[in-house]
């Protein structure tokens, strides 16, 4: 988070970056923070390409802001896996932050979900219906 705004970054191998930042602040406070990953389509192998995603960031429960991906990463190419708070390795986003970028307030739980399955927010699956139209 930086700027008081809730970020989400995704480098397709450092060529591409897929970016996403909320539209409202984040409190202050007690906060609930979420992002989700939903592959809409199938992967393209023969080019390198995973599937295509929206990722979408939440404040609270509300749909905060989303980013349509073209295509992710096929394989995983680092053994750094997820980081909450800090980036340990090579950064995500070299312009958006300096290695000394870290979270300095206080995470009481973190959730990891691999279920596949997507929470279901209808106020949402209505704003997407009525953006596509």
């Amino acid at each position: 988070m930086t700027d008081e705004k809730l970020h989400f970054v995704y480098s397709y191998l450092g060529r591409d970056v897929f970016a996403v930042a909320s539209d409202a602040s984040v409190p202050t406070g007690e906060v609930s923070l979420r992002y989700e990953f939903e592959p809409t389509g199938a992967p393209d192998f023969t080019v390198g390409k995973g599937v295509p995603a929206r990722g979408e960031v939440y404040i609270n429960q509300k749909l905060a802001g989303a980013v349509e991906m073209p295509h992710t990463v096929p394989v995983v190419f680092s053994t750094e896996g997820l980081t909450c708070g800090y980036d340990g390795g090579s950064r995500v986003a070299p312009d958006a932050y300096s290695d000394e970028f870290r979270f300095t307030g206080i995470i009481k739980r973190v959730t990891l979900d691999l279920s596949g399955d997507l929470i279901q927010d209808s106020a949402n699956d209505l704003k997407i219906a009525m953006a596509r139209q």
